[in-house]
């Protein structure tokens, strides 16, 4: 079993901490991405146009013979309507509510897609690929004391953060929150934030849980709230986690 450093309020090592089993296991993209997949199309609202859409028309239907394309026409005006061929008609094939988006995914492929993306969170050269910046030679996963947890300023933690070798990625969290291009900023999503860094604490009632909270892209769960969803945000493995001492040894279960 590998082990890392346990960092304390200061950033300096306070001792050494044994992974989980859980850590040791195989990569598996495939199964990620189909897991997460899966999270998203769950969560998913159907939608659906009016069944009288393009259709409240009064049109007539032209007969052979008059010189033109025999499609239904506006009565007033002469406009071909209602025909999904011409312009300004009805769609041809809208959605419909009755449509399901929900996937299935078999209980072991959701298990192992969770293991292999806790796996990939200690491997450094896929963390760094997915984009995230941290201390040269940091051993991954990022491990506190369990003393972190009574920190309750956001100040506080950022110090934390900044001393243990994650303050350049939090920075680079700050800088990506910027306006979404298209139609995305009428429908709720105006702003996008990369992801940051994933806290994982015992308790989410302590402390430093409301202060890490206020860090753009920080999130903040427990091990029992874990998923393969936080763990690899848009089905991309190797997010950036901290675990307190406590959460850690909570993962023994898992593996």
């Amino acid at each position: 079993m590998s082990k890392v450093n346990i960092y304390a309020k200061d950033g300096k090592a306070a001792g050494e901490a044994t992974l989980p089993a859980v850590f040791s296991t195989d990569y598996r993209p495939d199964l990620i991405r189909k897991s997460v997949n899966a999270f998203q199309a769950n969560r998913r609202q159907p939608y659906g146009s009016d069944t009288m859409a393009g259709k409240r028309h009064s049109e007539y239907s032209v007969r052979s013979g008059s010189g033109i394309s025999r499609v239904p026409r506006l009565s007033q005006g002469n406009t071909a309507v209602l025909s999904p061929a011409v312009v300004g008609g009805r769609r041809a094939h809208p959605p419909k509510v009755e449509r399901i988006w929900a996937e299935k995914v078999n209980k072991k492929e959701r298990a192992l897609a969770l293991k292999s993306a806790l796996a990939a969170t200690a491997n450094a050269e896929i963390v760094r690929g997915r984009g995230h910046r941290f201390k040269e030679g940091l051993a991954l996963p990022v491990v506190l004391a369990d003393e972190v947890t009574a920190l309750g300023k956001t100040k506080d933690v950022v110090a934390l953060f900044e001393a243990v070798g994650l303050g350049d990625d939090i920075a680079r969290a700050l800088d990506g929150h910027k306006q979404r291009p298209g139609k995305g900023k009428l429908r709720g999503r105006r702003m996008r934030t990369p992801s940051s860094v994933l806290l994982v604490v015992d308790d989410l009632a302590a402390p430093v849980a409301a202060a890490a909270k206020n860090l753009r892209g920080v999130e903040v769960t427990t091990p029992r709230e874990l998923n393969v969803e936080r763990v690899a945000p848009g089905g991309d493995p190797g997010r950036l986690t901290v675990f307190t001492k406590k959460a850690l040894a909570a993962l023994e279960a898992i593996g």
